[in-house]
């Protein structure tokens, strides 16, 4: 049963064991306002707390998935002020959602709502999908992790590239340079995103999250922290009853019935 959580700039679906959650402001092509980050941070929160959801799928719906910031809100704004209402930095509960949050992408993602893709684990992209970060042309540069997750991913010149020109990838492009996981037609971007959502939520919870949880970590610490880091983990889930059924599952040769615990 679909279960719909109320909010005015985005769209909440439980189909537990995933959820889905959709920017919802076509007429300015889900611009990201503080009212945008502030819901979809309150609907994150909801479900990170919220046992019968797994993974979830992030997107703008079939035709975009955010063009930005809304530079209408922005534009005659003071450096003083923007320190104050720190905005990008309300993106902190996004990056650090512990569960899977795979991006579904259509159309344009770009500046905002490039940063926002880019903070998601997985990135499922439509052939119409464009990923790019203008700010250069507005007089500014990325606020919200652009400059720090493009390089990571694609190497210093193309990063380069991306912030200097403004020039949006094609999702082709993007995924020739590892920035997306696949393209397909968009039409089938948000099902192929859910159901890679679903095969995730088959697996055990717990180890999930601290896959997840190493992965990130391999890029905020050196190569020795970060193995000693995996290892504590790896050495934890023993402790775990799924560590258990999984085990047990695979030795007779049976599909594992993951709780949580």
């Amino acid at each position: 049963m679909i279960v719909a959580m109320a909010y005015e700039h985005i769209v909440v679906e439980i189909d537990a064991p995933i959820a889905t959650v959709t920017l919802n402001r076509p007429k300015v092509l889900n611009a990201l306002s503080p009212a945008v980050i502030g819901e979809l941070n309150d609907a994150l929160a909801s479900l990170d707390a919220e046992e019968s959801v797994r993974a979830v799928v992030l997107t703008g719906g079939p035709k975009v998935f955010a063009a930005g910031a809304d530079i209408g809100d922005m534009a005659d704004r003071g450096a003083v002020e923007q320190l104050q209402r720190d905005q990008t930095g309300r993106w902190a509960p996004l990056a650090g959602f512990t569960k899977p949050l795979i991006a579904a992408v259509n159309g344009y993602a770009l500046g905002g709502g490039c940063e926002v893709a880019l903070m998601c684990d997985l990135i499922i992209a439509g052939d119409t999908a464009r990923l790019g970060q203008p700010e250069i042309n507005l007089g500014i540069i990325p606020g919200a992790g652009g400059t720090q997750r493009w390089p990571r991913t694609v190497g210093k010149y193309i990063a380069m590239e991306v912030m200097l020109t403004g020039a949006a990838l094609t999702a082709q492009r993007a995924y020739e340079l590892g920035i997306v996981n696949r393209v397909v037609p968009a039409e089938m971007t948000i099902p192929l995103a859910q159901r890679m959502a679903r095969q995730i939520a088959e697996k055990p919870p717990v180890a999930v999250r601290m896959a997840k949880e190493a992965v990130l970590k391999a890029f905020e610490m050196p190569l020795s922290e970060g193995l000693a880091s995996e290892r504590k983990s790896f050495y934890f889930l023993f402790a775990t009853d799924d560590q258990k059924e999984g085990m047990h599952a695979f030795l007779e040769k049976r599909k594992g019935v993951f709780k949580g615990r």
